[in-house]
């Protein structure tokens, strides 16, 4: 699996939440993730919602879209 984000939001969501997109995106991998689609905010692109715990056991809902092979992250 392949991801990727803006470095400008990923700094702006660590200021805010306290989380960083590298802890973000071990939700993928917790087998217990579960993922929706985030109608209401999917105007022009899918948008979608992950919730799952990472690796440092925190339960993160992470906000995604899709450009082409990668998942890229928006915010966590």
């Amino acid at each position: 699996m392949q991801f990727e984000w803006d470095w400008r939001k990923a700094e702006s969501n660590q200021n805010k939440h306290g989380i960083s997109f590298d802890e973000a995106v071990t939700v993928f991998y917790d087998p217990l993730s579960a993922t929706f689609n985030d109608q209401d905010h999917s105007i022009d692109k899918n948008r979608y919602i992950t919730i799952g715990y990472s690796d440092r056991d925190l339960l993160l809902v992470v906000c995604h879209t899709e450009r082409g092979k990668s998942l890229r992250l928006i915010s966590a």
